[in-house]
């Protein structure tokens, strides 16, 4: 699966050599934007098994039980972007080179400051920072918007990504996903940081869960 998605994304980056800008062939954007929803769906279908069925699940036996799905926005295109990650240049010595978050238990986690991405929503450029794990090349970008706390967790919610060719990434909204926390709060969660509170509502991705059992 994991082959796919990054094939998926090399040809992307050869139809979108500029992040937002329009493909030659809308058509064939079109089609890409089809095949993109469908792995969304397979993610989510593969999220959903995971919360009912696996030992590592943050669901309780009892939410388990009870569980069906989880709670999504409808894909929509306008949140997928592919662009190329401005990247920050510190030295180790730097006191900026690592990130310090704080989690929802006051401890603190450690992760690299990567760099920043820029996107267009209706228009308007806004800009998130992107973090790497210290143990991996896999990146991490947690989030808030104007619907968290509402139609969204509380906290914020995540997105993992890859460093693709040329620095280039996939930011995908709609696979923003809730931390482990807001099903169970035995869990350790990494809270938003100030500079990736957006102010715009990301109507993509994970919705606030809906579990009336949780402990």
């Amino acid at each position: 699966m994991k082959r796919v998605i990054l094939l998926f994304i090399v040809i992307i980056g050869a139809l979108f050599p500029i992040q937002g800008a329009l493909c030659a062939d809308e058509d064939v954007k079109q089609q890409m934007m089809i095949e993109q929803e469908q792995r969304v769906k397979q993610w989510r279908k593969e999220r959903d098994q995971f919360f009912k069925t696996h030992a590592r699940s943050p669901l309780s036996p009892s939410d388990k039980r009870n569980f069906t799905d989880l709670k999504y926005y409808r894909f929509d295109s306008q949140y997928v972007f592919y662009g190329r990650i401005e990247r920050f240049i510190f030295n180790i010595n730097n006191p900026k080179y690592y990130a310090i978050f704080l989690t929802n238990k006051g401890t603190k986690k450690r992760y690299i400051r990567y760099g920043k991405f820029d996107f267009l929503i209706e228009g308007k450029e806004y800009t998130i920072e992107i973090y790497k794990s210290i143990l991996s090349d896999s990146l991490f970008i947690p989030f808030k918007d104007k619907t968290s706390g509402t139609e969204t967790y509380e906290a914020g919610r995540y997105i993992d990504a890859e460093i693709l060719s040329g620095y280039q990434t996939l930011i995908d909204f709609n696979m923003a996903y809730n931390p482990s926390c807001a099903y169970n709060d035995k869990f350790v969660c990494v809270l938003t940081p100030q500079e990736n509170i957006l102010n715009v509502p990301i109507r993509a991705g994970e919705k606030n869960p809906d579990f009336p059992n949780k402990k």
